[in-house]
């Protein structure tokens, strides 16, 4: 496969790498690759940038097979990994048999959880220091907004994230580009995303809080922008100070109630 990523696009790459500090000398990356449309970009953005950069890095891919249908077939994106030279994994976990064990709760955060362990596992087994995920800008602003709206917390995920427990490092370098931007592009090289097995693909809050997002922008044309600007710590404004425990207050009570003791 012939390697040619666009310079407004490797541009965009090179902006989060070296802002974020996202790829170092003789990393060894994994990418978690779903087979999807961000996914399939991220790993030909990598594999590119692995042609370019200067500084060594290996690369490797690992598709979660969540077990959602009784056949997963992975066959397009083995080839599509061949075609690139970066190694090729595939690892079941019964995510479908846990969502329905613990019936209740919500089905994206138990299989986000259980997708994550599976490929942190996967990495350190197999020499790996950093995985990459392929979450872009949107993805971030509609985080940040379902923080807001469902945890009362201004935050959303970083682009370049230790996890000290693992001793491992959670990257994100198609950080700066836009979903549709994505698409666009994938669509223009004939990339084929292969269909994501998930039963609730296109029914979640996340889903929700994207179309939320395009109705407010009718009548707000910089409201994405806004949002976006919103997640930059120098962003914060006028906040209301932590809230007091019981204990905290007792004291500042009391001197109302009963005057200085």
């Amino acid at each position: 496969m012939k390697l040619n990523l666009p310079q407004a696009h490797f541009s965009r790459l090179m902006r989060a790498i070296v802002e974020f500090n996202l790829i170092e000398e003789n990393d060894h990356i994994l990418i978690g690759l779903s087979g999807g449309k961000d996914s399939i970009f991220l790993t030909y953005a990598l594999a590119c940038m692995q042609k370019r950069l200067k500084k060594k890095f290996t690369l490797g891919a690992l598709t979660i097979n969540p077990m959602f249908t009784e056949t997963f077939d992975t066959t397009r994106i083995a080839a599509f990994c061949q075609e690139l030279s970066i190694p090729y994994y595939t690892h079941a976990v019964d995510i479908a048999q846990t969502i329905k064990d613990q019936a209740g709760k919500d089905p994206c955060f138990t299989c986000a959880f259980f997708r994550r362990g599976a490929i942190n596992r996967f990495a350190k087994e197999n020499n790996y220091n950093k995985i990459a995920y392929a979450h872009h800008n949107d993805d971030a602003v509609e985080t940040f907004l379902m923080s807001l709206f469902y945890s009362g917390q201004l935050k959303t995920f970083s682009p370049n994230t230790y996890l000290s427990r693992t001793d491992l490092t959670v990257i994100r370098p198609l950080i700066y580009f836009r979903e549709q931007e994505i698409r666009d592009t994938i669509s223009i090289h004939g990339f084929k995303p292969v269909p994501s097995p998930c039963p609730l693909d296109g029914h979640t809050t996340r889903q929700d809080v994207k179309e939320l997002i395009v109705k407010l922008s009718q009548d707000n044309p910089r409201l994405y922008e806004h949002l976006a600007a919103g997640m930059r710590q120098s962003s914060l404004g006028e906040l209301w100070p932590e809230s007091k425990n019981r204990n905290q207050m007792k004291e500042i009570y009391a001197a109302y109630m009963y005057g200085d003791i």
